[in-house]
């Protein structure tokens, strides 16, 4: 018999900045280290993200943030343009989004790694369907809720 792990769960803006300081090319050992040394940097991107949210987390919830890190997480909520941030951030692609109320989606060409690393943290109630339209596995992705 098998153990599932259960992901932790970070809030949207928590997972942006986590992949934010990814982006920088930092291990995980270097991203845990600097966090909870206060050892930030001043991100100048259009999200002009305040690394000390991410230390608090690093100092009340030392486990949560360290397995987040290390093994990965679970977006608590997403909204559509958290996902296309989140995928900005994290993948270095720009999704489109359809905003229609109702049936807003985001649509993006994905590898399937990429596509498998984005299933893994979006929140519950999201699906993403599509696939590979061609033998380098990239293909058209759709996000969008689970309608009930």
């Amino acid at each position: 018999m098998t153990e599932t792990v259960q992901k932790v769960k970070l809030s949207q803006w928590d997972a942006l900045l986590v992949e934010s300081l990814r982006s920088l090319g930092w291990s995980d050992d270097e991203l845990l280290r600097r966090v909870e040394a206060g050892e930030l940097p001043v991100d100048e991107s259009e999200y002009e993200f305040d690394y000390a949210q991410l230390a608090i987390l690093a100092g009340e919830q030392p486990e949560t943030f360290r397995q987040a890190v290390t093994q990965g997480y679970q977006i608590k909520y997403n909204t559509i343009r958290g996902i296309r941030s989140w995928i900005s951030v994290a993948l270095g692609k720009q999704a489109e989004l359809e905003l229609e109320e109702g049936k807003e989606a985001a649509e993006i060409a994905l590898t399937e790694a990429e596509k498998n690393r984005l299933a893994s943290v979006l929140s519950f109630g999201w699906q993403i369907t599509g696939g590979p339209s061609d033998t380098g596995g990239t293909g058209v992705y759709r996000i969008e809720q689970i309608q009930r």
